[in-house]
């Protein structure tokens, strides 16, 4: 027999990107609150630290495959294979807890991608149920409770922002200057990116007291970049209305039988079985397993998984690509770059952000130099693996070489989608995710245009030869999911509103990137922290209060496609 535990107002699964923000919030506003995640809850000195082999080779962050594990295939004529596919960790802060650190805006242009461009063969884009404006409030309320350090105005094609960041940007590492010589070369606008990592002096009044190129994939012991378990976890507990259950998997949403959450189902650390009823169930584990939870979650009402009237519950999946060029400088000649110093990332661009149809797509992404690794796990294709070759390799090219890489933004397909494996199963017993998924055109040759662009970028730098990483086939690299929940104002084509509410059912929320009906070309990590604060306000002020409310949207009719430039 099931335990049961005293109901609250909300629970949340998942406390990332998405959950953090909504816990505190909502504990803010008085509410009791239950957070659940199914990893540990890590804290940064007792946990962290930059031990290489830990991060990279022993996959500290990362899910256990052999517990967690995904299928993947290419179609539904293949055989899927498992797969750790866009990996996000498993622990308290999840996605947070091991980024490098980006967190540019997106643009105007990323709502109306349907406005802009129209219908695009094979792909199914779509307009948001919200504009740059109603999140921009949000972007800024984000900058500046989680923490992020930027150049205002330095972006030349940014959308408004109300308020400056709160910490001054990082300073330029020795590959960071290279940069900024190859795209001054070239007429690039180029900039230091957004980041979470403060530095000295911030208007928040937090320490800024290291900062080490590897903190990419690693947790950071230091606290200097911002993560949810140091920003906005802290702020939930401290209202007294917030609990963390850690270790703890959710197995299913319950539902009455009108079909309105009733809360969850989970297993704790020490194998029990337990209920959690709610007034409000928020579902923000990343947009594959949201998707997977909702498909899991079957019922009388909702045989084909929850919410799923439409169907549309796991299709149009979207997943970036982290690709990129490296440049190899003399070592005779030059100076050495040293990579390790600094910060892992040090300036970028969003010059080719927006659709300029004469480069055979439309659609851009962001870029961003970097440095090529560590000492046991440099990223240099090509680079001998053993023996004198590698020693060799290694002397020339360790402090002589860089990489600009570059965030693929993929077009949302509706056959590209999860849905539940038949046939593997994970640790708890139940089927695990299956991604499908196939590049489409116009993401292949985006790929091919962006990264001849950044080897141009290298060379005008001064590289002697530069490597190329085009897209093949996507491995989920970066980590970042979106759109297998999409918003959207139909509930025949969108399974959320524009508040991240279910339309079948209106006390479930799902508040991660599964909502985004169109990938963006930058990281997600701000846009998901900022829409997750706007639906929970949401649900704090009126849905919990017995309202409901719609949006008013300008009339995209009356939007003009972008022309070649």
């Amino acid at each position: 027999m099931k335990r049961k535990m005293e109901p609250v107002d909300v629970v949340i699964v998942g406390l990332g990107a998405g959950g953090g923000p909504a816990a505190m919030v909502l504990s803010q506003a008085g509410y009791k609150v239950v957070g659940f995640d199914k990893g540990p809850w890590l804290r940064p000195a007792e946990h962290y630290s930059g031990d290489e082999l830990k991060y990279q080779n022993r996959s500290y962050l990362w899910p256990d495959v052999d517990l967690m594990p995904r299928t993947v295939r290419s179609d539904d004529q293949s055989v899927a294979e498992i797969f750790n596919f866009s990996p996000v960790p498993s622990n308290v802060g999840g996605g947070t807890s091991h980024m490098a650190g980006w967190t540019p805006r997106p643009r105007e242009s990323d709502f109306i991608f349907h406005s802009l461009h129209g219908d695009l063969a094979g792909a199914n884009l779509a307009d948001w149920p919200i504009r740059y404006e109603h999140l921009e409030p949000y972007l800024t309320k984000v900058e500046w409770t989680y923490g992020i350090s930027g150049l205002a105005g330095a972006d030349k094609g940014a959308a408004f922002r109300s308020k400056d960041y709160p910490s001054e940007p990082l300073p330029p590492t020795r590959f960071g200057k290279k940069f900024y010589e190859g795209a001054s070369a070239l007429g690039i606008n180029a900039f230091p990116l957004p980041m979470s990592h403060l530095t000295e002096g911030n208007a928040l009044g937090r320490p800024a007291v290291n900062r080490s190129s590897f903190w990419n994939q690693y947790g950071d012991p230091t606290e200097t970049r911002s993560s949810v378990t140091t920003t906005f976890i802290p702020l939930a507990l401290a209202t007294g209305n917030f609990e963390v259950r850690a270790d703890s998997f959710v197995r299913h949403v319950k539902v009455d039988r009108q079909g309105r959450a009733t809360g969850v189902v989970y297993v704790d650390n020490d194998g029990v079985e337990i209920e959690q009823d709610a007034r409000v169930v928020i579902l923000a584990l990343g947009a594959i397993e949201s998707a997977r939870l909702m498909l899991l979650s079957k019922s009388a009402r909702f045989p084909d998984g929850l919410a799923n009237d439409s169907g549309v519950v796991g299709k149009n999946a979207t997943f970036h690509e982290y690709l990129f060029a490296v440049g190899l400088f003399d070592n005779e000649r030059d100076e050495p770059l040293n990579g390790w110093t600094g910060n892992y990332q040090s300036g970028g661009s969003m010059h080719f952000y927006e659709t300029d149809e004469s480069r055979g797509h439309i659609g851009g992404g962001i870029i961003a130099t970097t440095q090529t690794g560590q000492p046991i796990n440099m990223i240099l294709p090509g680079r001998p693996t053993w023996g004198q070759a590698m020693k060799d390799a290694d002397r020339s090219y360790f402090s002589h070489a860089m990489k600009i890489g570059f965030i693929l933004q993929d077009m949302p397909q509706e056959t590209n989608r999860v849905d539940l494996d038949p046939t593997v199963k994970d640790a708890w017993g139940l089927p695990v995710a299956r991604i499908t998924n196939r590049p489409h055109a116009n993401d292949l040759a985006m790929s091919r245009w962006q990264i001849d662009k950044n080897m141009e970028i290298l060379q005008a730098a001064g590289a002697t030869r530069t490597i190329p990483v085009y897209l093949e086939r996507f491995t989920g690299n970066a980590c970042h999911q979106q759109g297998t929940v999409r918003m959207g104002i139909d509930p025949e084509k969108s399974v959320l509103n524009e508040w991240g509410q279910a339309h079948g059912v209106d006390n479930l929320f799902v508040l991660d990137g599964a909502g985004f009906p169109t990938a963006l070309g930058v990281n997600p990590t701000l846009t998901i922290m900022a829409n997750s604060w706007r639906c929970s306000d949401y649900i704090a002020q009126t849905h919990l209060r017995g309202r409901a409310d719609r949006l008013e949207l300008p009339n995209t009719g009356e939007v003009r496609r972008q022309e070649p430039k």
